[in-house]
């Protein structure tokens, strides 16, 4: 008698239980499953196929996903809302999982260098005033929010965080230098 190869699944001792929401949305208007898909992503879902979602268990995805079924129900769609654990294939829901924070991060560092670019046409046009300084202030606020979202919802630690969060510093010091140029050409109270 042969042994069958142990599926790395199955050698796992403690599997990850998951939240799985299935809904359906009428076709029209599509800003409803516009709607649902932005507050999914949001949340850090991942698809496991069409109208199948999928977050690690926990009390606050709980919740963001019961609220998500009311507005479905309230769009005249359908949802279910499931707590499950994978019997087999999880390290395919976890790579998706991981990949989909990993892109995240990764289009952090690629607004990271944008915000860069745009600190750098500053200098080139010696834009060295208060408003330009609060409208990149507002920006780098929002690179840094949203690396924090992103970071929260990372459960698994997804490669990538490291080099965004090395971005988002190269951002911060570039910033600090761009304010004391404005400090140094603006005279005060203008």
């Amino acid at each position: 008698m042969t042994e069958e190869p142990v599926d790395e699944d199955q050698a796992r001792e403690s599997p990850q239980n998951w939240l799985v929401l299935i809904y359906r949305i009428p076709s029209e208007p599509t800003r409803l499953r516009a709607t649902v898909w932005r507050r999914l992503k949001a949340l850090g879902a991942v698809y496991l196929q069409n109208s199948v979602a999928a977050l690690p268990t926990g009390s606050a995805n709980e919740r963001a996903l019961r609220k998500l079924r009311h507005e479905i129900l309230q769009m005249s769609g359908t949802a279910i809302l499931m707590s499950s654990s994978v019997l087999v294939g999880e390290s395919n829901v976890l790579e998706t999982f991981l990949t989909a924070r990993s892109e995240e991060y990764e289009e952090i560092v690629d607004r990271c260098q944008g915000f860069l670019g745009e600190l750098e046409k500053e200098y080139e046009k010696s834009h060295f005033t208060y408003a330009e300084l609060e409208e990149n202030e507002v920006d780098y606020t929002k690179l840094v929010n949203w690396l924090e979202k992103v970071r929260a919802r990372d459960q698994f630690g997804a490669p990538g965080a490291s080099e965004a969060q090395a971005a988002l510093l190269q951002c911060e010091h570039a910033l600090e230098a761009y304010a004391s140029r404005v400090y140094a050409e603006e005279p005060e109270g203008h």
